[in-house]
């Protein structure tokens, strides 16, 4: 074997020979570094780095068995290298290694580039150059690697690089006449892909220029009811566009479903036209609520206008009004740390000058929302003065009789019992309220609140068959109701229950790393920055083995994981001057695990006074399986924690 090799990731990660004949890599944990290194895309990977991210348990002598893979691979990729000549495309950059493949020599390199050369050629040169390009993918980018998180940004970016490739092909071919070959090519694009609103205005473009109105026209139904129903998205402007141009071309008496389509197309023109901003206003915090409920792009885009709507609301200076579309945006939340913190601070603020502004004749339900809104967006707090607010909503809502307003202040009430630690029995009760008050009632997202509030609840008393129940039922509720959020956390729950049923550590950490595949653009972001790294963090402490060294982005964690990471790095009196400053944790579902961890740090520096300020934290939560609560990692029961801090004042 002579000349240079290549690698690729598009599909399982392998390398070819200068004839296209494929190399020896070895075994799984060489493909493993190989793969590792062409996601990092040219950055130094850091030996330490390489360890967490093979291994979730390492081996004896981890850095002798890198060194003996990164010299396998050396020879593979590089097999006409004179002996004792310095490495040029596997090189030892700092403290790690670096992977150095010219464009040509590494497919995904190539493919973006073909696809950016397609962008601005001319129709004929896109469509084969792109041809040429997709045919380079084997399988889904970095193959068996491809749940790693170490991969996941890279074969997002790959994926969605071919997503679009297909589009720009059928683009192309369309603009070239060729709109017979397109149709199926985007049947099949969007039987695996029903999101991609490009790819449906193609297809229906492609059925209209071979006179198959009917069928583009049911097409762009079809669309439209997959982006609304599944997905919480109105069609775009273009969409519809493209709808009423192939209307015109439609003859006059049309099918039924036809018939319905200019019906929807009369409706939708004649709503824009409606006079009232009020009305308009009252009408958008409706529609936010709906699309919010169905997560991903939904939430993302309930959560940017609603601080638009009520400042509209303010600019008006209408207090009741104001108060309404505030107030109305009733939509359930089960974490306790807020997506947005600084759109969060305003909505509260909001709240309180709608409360101080609002007429005595005003109803006690407007109050009631009002308050609770601010209880649901102060929440992991832990101030008192919101909790007052949380318990006022819901006996104004208990004295009203209305069970949807009781739901909304229970929801605020749940966010703020976290006080302190042990409060798992007070959200099982509240739980517990909501799927009695909201079952039958037509209260279907706080009936599915209250199984996952029960769930999470249960999960920290240590009673899993009462999880597992509340589990099967939300997700049985969510099957029908069509609510993709629901899965993301009992998916989660699934893992954590692995964790306190003693799956091995490769096990629970497979299974975690399932569950945070699910976060990726379910438009969560206080709940998942951070939280797979502090889940696989809390499995190696509770098999013993030492926090991992490499750089994770702990996310708002790491004032309480820094110093177990300096521990496991050897720097004792960093670790001690960083256990020194660590902040009381936040009052939200993860402040057991959070003291859990600073507890361990304190024991093994021996830091007396530390460890006194834990047991006390800790003591009224001693029935608790610490962390469990959140619903998705635990270190184990409360009181081994207490028992090891208590022996460690003792001695």
């Amino acid at each position: 074997m002579s000349g240079p090799v290549s690698v690729g990731v598009l599909g399982e990660v392998t390398g070819w020979d200068a004839a296209g004949a494929e190399i020896a890599l070895k075994g799984p944990r060489h493909r493993a570094v190989l793969a590792r290194l062409v996601a990092a895309r040219g950055r130094s990977v850091p030996l330490s780095v390489l360890v967490d991210d093979l291994w979730p348990v390492p081996p004896a002598n981890p850095a002798g068995a890198l060194r003996t893979f990164v010299g396998d691979l050396r020879r593979a990729l590089e097999p006409d290298r004179p002996p004792r000549a310095a490495p040029q495309v596997l090189v030892t950059a700092g403290a790690g290694y670096a992977l150095r493949l010219p464009t040509e020599r590494l497919d995904a390199s190539r493919f973006s580039a073909a696809v950016r050369d397609a962008r601005t050629a001319a129709p004929a040169a896109s469509a084969a150059g792109l041809a040429v390009a997709l045919g380079w993918w084997r399988g889904p980018a970095y193959g068996q690697f491809a749940d790693e998180p170490w991969a996941r940004a890279d074969r997002t970016r790959l994926t969605e690089l071919r997503l679009q490739a297909v589009e720009l092909s059928a683009s192309a071919r369309l603009s070239l006449g060729r709109a017979a070959e397109v149709v199926p090519d985007l049947d099949a694009h969007l039987a695996d892909h029903p999101w991609r609103e490009r790819a449906w205005a193609l297809l229906a473009t492609a059925l209209r220029d071979t006179d198959r109105q009917a069928e583009a026209l049911a097409v762009l139904r079809r669309a439209r009811s997959m982006l609304v129903d599944r997905f919480g998205l109105d069609p775009s402007p273009a969409l519809q566009w493209l709808e009423t141009d192939i209307l015109r071309q439609s003859p006059p008496a049309g099918t039924q479903a036809d018939r319905a389509d200019r019906v929807w197309l009369r409706a939708a023109e004649s709503y824009r036209a409606v006079p009232g901003v009020r009305t308009r206003l009252r009408s958008t915090v409706d529609l936010l609520r709906t699309l919010a409920v169905t997560g991903g792009p939904g939430l993302v885009e309930a959560r940017a206008q609603r601080l638009d709507t009520i400042h509209a609301a303010e600019a008006l200076g209408d207090a009741e009004l104001t108060a309404r579309v505030i107030g109305g945006y009733d939509v359930p939340a089960i974490w306790s740390r807020v997506d947005d913190a600084a759109q969060a601070a305003e909505v509260v603020a909001a709240a309180r000058r709608a409360l101080a502004r609002l007429p005595a004749a005003d109803p006690d339900a407007t109050r009631a929302r009002l308050l609770a809104t601010v209880a649901v967006e102060s929440r992991g707090g832990g101030d008192p003065q919101v909790r007052a607010a949380a318990e006022e909503s819901v006996a104004i809502a208990r004295r009203s009789g209305d069970p949807a307003l009781l739901a909304f202040a229970l929801n605020g009430l749940f966010l703020q019992s976290f006080g302190r630690t042990g409060l798992a029995a007070e959200r099982a009760a509240i739980g517990a309220e909501l799927v009695e008050l909201s079952a039958g009632r037509g209260l279907t997202t706080y009936e599915l609140l209250g199984r996952l509030v029960g769930m999470q609840a249960a999960a920290g008393l240590g009673d899993l068959a009462a999880a597992d129940a509340h589990a099967e039922a939300a997700d049985a509720i969510a099957r029908s109701y069509e609510s993709p959020l629901v899965a993301v956390f009992t998916t989660w729950y699934r893992a954590l229950r692995s964790a306190i049923t003693g799956a091995s550590p490769e096990d629970a950490v497979t299974a975690y790393r399932r569950a945070a595949a699910l976060l990726d653009g379910a438009g969560m972001p206080g709940m998942q920055r951070g939280l797979l790294p502090l889940a696989l963090l809390s499995v190696r402490r509770s098999h013993g083995i030492p926090a991992p060294t490499g750089e994770l982005d702990w996310g708002p964690y790491l004032p309480w994981v820094r110093p177990l990471v300096l521990l496991a790095a050897g720097r004792a009196g960093a670790a001690g001057d960083a256990l020194r400053s660590v902040p009381e944790p936040r009052h939200d579902h993860l402040v057991e695990a959070l003291w859990c961890l600073v507890g361990d740090a304190a024991v093994q520096l021996g830091d007396c006074a530390t460890i006194a300020r834990v047991h006390g934290a800790l003591r009224p939560a001693a029935g608790e399986l610490a962390g469990a609560g959140s619903g998705v990692l635990t270190l184990g029961p409360v009181s081994d924690h207490l028992s090891r801090l208590s022996a460690a004042l003792r001695g």
